[in-house]
């Protein structure tokens, strides 16, 4: 399982992570292989996880300019090597516990896996009320255009077979750029992915979780939304047009 977790500016609680996720993949049923990929930060992050390689020999460092969370995921997942590749957040708000069922559902008939804050046995634990509003009328315009029956688009917590992978990605259009941003930039990157596994027929499987709010989240209520808004619109136009039909 290769397990991919976009960083920027996570010097205060980096080290934490990395040695949660350690004890998780020391103790696991299957070999991890654990990209970090750093977008662009201004601290240290980047120092404190190559310091960790030497100790850690699944832990593997990439380093990016600064493209936004969205870029550094999709490269993440493009080098990755497992039979099991996907991304989860670096403050691991999908408890680790999560990767056994994921891997076991992806075993199984599943080709993409996807976690879910909403519906029956999941929890949203400290999100402030108006995220969760926004988040869910957000959700309503995913359903609506793009992703019927999907409750949760925007968990920080996918995963998905490498045949699932070698078949998505090159059907991706956005953020495959190199253009660089000046601050945050949080996307609905993971709307285009679930919506071309769909139209490839290929199997989501969705595991309800138990999420925790980061104090330290880097999404802008305002403009991340507006963002994420234009990325739905791109979206529906490129199926409109029948871009996803085939390969960049």
């Amino acid at each position: 399982m290769s397990i991919v977790i976009p960083v920027y500016n996570e010097s205060k609680r980096i080290a934490k992570t990395l040695d949660e996720v350690a004890a998780w993949a020391l103790a696991s049923t299957f070999r991890a292989d654990i990209l970090v990929v750093d977008d662009g930060s201004t601290d240290d992050t980047a120092r404190i996880v190559e310091e960790l390689v030497p100790t850690m020999p699944f832990l593997r460092l990439i380093e990016l300019s600064h493209g936004g969370k969205a870029r550094a995921v999709l490269a993440g997942i493009r080098m990755a090597q497992g039979d099991v590749v996907g991304f989860m957040d670096a403050d691991l708000a999908t408890p680790l516990s999560t990767l056994e069922p994921t891997f076991e559902a992806l075993r199984g008939d599943a080709d993409v896996v996807i976690g879910s804050r909403e519906g029956v046995g999941s929890s949203r634990i400290g999100e402030p009320w108006y995220r969760h509003a926004m988040g869910r009328v957000f959700n309503g315009l995913v359903r609506w255009t793009l992703l019927p029956g999907i409750q949760d688009s925007q968990c920080g917590f996918k995963f998905m077979t490498r045949d699932a992978r070698d078949r998505i990605l090159p059907r991706i259009r956005l953020y495959i750029s190199e253009q660089t941003v000046s601050q945050a930039r949080v996307t609905a990157f993971d709307v285009e992915l679930l919506y071309i596994a769909r139209l490839l027929d290929l199997s989501v499987h969705v595991i309800p979780v138990a999420w925790e709010y980061g104090n330290q989240s880097k999404v802008n209520p305002v403009t991340d939304t507006l963002q994420n808004i234009g990325d739905v619109a791109s979206v529906w136009l490129n199926g409109k047009r029948k871009l996803y039909r085939k390969e960049r």
